[in-house]
């Protein structure tokens, strides 16, 4: 699914989890508006799907405690202030849930967001602001399905963020809070641009 915010109703984090845990669909909050999520098209699953059969492998083959959790996993932000449904989410170690529901993470140590037309000014801006109150939140990064480009957002020691680009094909992006690396052909392998598809 890909995030489109359509304001919908003004609801309380209360609210918003009963009406969401029995909706049809999937709905993001923040600060007390809900947005409905619409379906995602062809490059934006297929990036998606490479990120996560990349990063599963790799974490299986290195035995590490991280896993990898696709755009199912409800994300909380803190205060009550969201709730969120990243296209990615990498947690490690404990993997830490609001309730035994076990439906909303808490504690992702990355974020990874397939960017769309639509979306893609909410989550350059709102949206990051929102996540970068998730404590454990060590990483952001967009990934554009219009053309090679991703942007690693990394939260420093002094709270505020570095930012690395990646255009070339050749490149391979780096993630040094989980220790791995990914190849910018391996998550755009299969992948046509056309701009109908954004």
């Amino acid at each position: 699914m890909n995030a489109q915010p359509q304001k919908k109703t003004r609801m309380t984090p209360e609210e918003y989890l009963e009406f969401e845990r029995n909706s049809d669909i999937k709905h993001e909050y923040f600060a007390g508006d809900i947005f409905t999520m619409v379906g995602a098209r062809k490059n934006h699953i297929l990036i998606g799907a490479n990120i996560t059969a990349e990063l599963v492998s790799k974490f299986a083959a290195g035995n590490s405690t991280c896993r990898v959790l696709p755009n199912d996993m409800r994300v909380k932000i803190q205060n009550d202030s969201g709730y969120a449904y990243p296209d990615i989410s990498i947690a490690c170690g404990d993997i830490e849930f609001e309730d035994n529901n076990f439906d909303t993470l808490m504690n992702p140590i990355i974020i990874i967001e397939i960017l769309s037309k639509s979306t893609e000014a909410f989550d350059r801006g709102d949206k990051f602001a929102y996540y970068r109150l998730i404590p454990s939140l060590q990483e952001y990064i967009l990934v554009s399905q219009k053309r090679h480009r991703i942007e690693r957002f990394v939260r420093k020691d002094d709270g505020t963020w570095s930012m690395f680009l990646y255009e070339d094909i050749k490149q391979t992006m780096s993630m040094e809070t989980i220790d791995c690396e990914v190849p910018l052909s391996v998550i755009y392998r299969w992948i046509e641009f056309d701009d109908a598809d954004i």
